[in-house]
């Protein structure tokens, strides 16, 4: 699995929409869009802004561990 299919797996299990995510950590609808289509890369920033709003560790959200929790 890659980022951007964590993402948007992340973001249908949490029943989410785009939208919403966008405007919780300040970005474009249509960045949220692309980061989902594997079009483009979230800055680290961003990374850490996607993980807290999912409540989930960065090596969860970049898929270098299936445990979501936080070590």
């Amino acid at each position: 699995m890659a980022l951007n299919q964590r993402l948007k797996s992340l973001r249908l299990e949490r029943q989410v929409t785009q939208k919403r995510i966008a405007e919780a950590i300040g970005i474009n609808t249509a960045t949220v869009q692309k980061f989902e289509y594997g079009t483009a890369k979230p800055k680290f920033e961003t990374l850490i802004k996607l993980a807290d709003f999912f409540d989930v560790s960065l090596d969860y959200l970049a898929c270098r561990t299936d445990n979501p929790k936080m070590a």
